[in-house]
């Protein structure tokens, strides 16, 4: 079984929100994932359309395989640093924002024949 690997890291959503994402992908091929991503109505669909036409990119150019017989075997989301960033607020004080990212990733395999 030959494993076809990509990955965005630091991007720039918090990794609970990607996950939200990537549990509908889970399993499926690359035609239906594909669907499913243009219609998500999360921005951090955009993400993932990005990074698995990445991925087909990858299995095409260095594995000579096809691109519409692809799987997603694995797709994950794990959390990145946190920018720490401090917000005024009344009376002086000051409270803090994590701006959180993620480390997207996606493995494809060719599908069964």
């Amino acid at each position: 079984m030959q494993l076809v690997r990509a990955q965005a890291k630091y991007v720039r959503t918090s990794a609970r929100k990607a996950r939200l994402v990537c549990d509908h992908l889970r399993g499926k091929s690359v035609e239906e994932a594909r669907a499913i991503l243009a219609h998500a109505n999360r921005n951090v669909a955009q993400d993932w359309s990005k990074l698995l036409e990445s991925a087909v990119a990858n299995a095409e150019h260095n594995h000579e395989l096809i691109g519409e017989d692809l799987k997603i075997h694995a797709i994950y989301a794990d959390e990145g640093p946190t920018l720490k960033r401090f917000r005024p607020r009344a009376m002086g004080r000051a409270t803090q924002i994590r701006k959180r990212t993620s480390h997207l990733s996606i493995a494809l395999t060719p599908k069964e024949q």
